[in-house]
């Protein structure tokens, strides 16, 4: 059986992303290169929650990352997920944003998915906070995913 990965907004719109600056094209050409290039080896997922950022966004390629978005199954927030979220931000693990980073993690977990695959590095692909989301989530007693950004997933270069 495939590993799973759950993808979060920020891998959808940096696939489309336009802006110039270096660190951006290397994140948008590590973004394309795993997702044309190695998605194909994993179970890939998203959730009700992209698909709703991604529509409110105001960026200008809003409309291809939800297009995009759109051809992946798209887990439901129950509201199991949402006690977590709420654990989550009493115990400081994510900022206090119901809607946001939070969110996607208590999916990833909740569902039990091997990866969370994300450009977000300071709240959830940030080494310096996975030990707090392990700790927290052994004591909800949820899995806790590897939360990687798209070039840990390509084998780097």
């Amino acid at each position: 059986m495939a590993e799973s990965v759950y993808i979060e907004t920020s891998v959808f719109s940096f696939y489309h992303e336009r802006r110039t600056s270096p660190a951006v094209i290397a994140m948008r050409d590590w973004t394309r290169e795993w997702w044309d290039g190695h998605r194909d080896r994993y179970e890939v997922a998203t959730s009700t929650a992209v698909l709703a950022e991604l529509d409110t966004g105001s960026l200008p390629h809003r409309a291809d990352a939800l297009a995009m978005a759109l051809r992946l199954p798209a887990i439901p927030v129950a509201d199991e997920v949402r006690e977590i979220v709420e654990v989550y931000i009493k115990h400081r693990v994510m900022p206090n944003d119901p809607v946001g980073d939070a969110l996607h993690l208590a999916l990833a977990s909740f569902h039990k998915f091997d990866y969370l695959l994300t450009w977000n590095c300071e709240h959830l692909a940030n080494a310096n906070k996975f030990g707090h989301i392990r700790r927290v989530n052994a004591l909800l007693g949820l899995h806790v995913p590897m939360l990687v950004t798209p070039i840990e997933l390509t084998g780097g270069r």
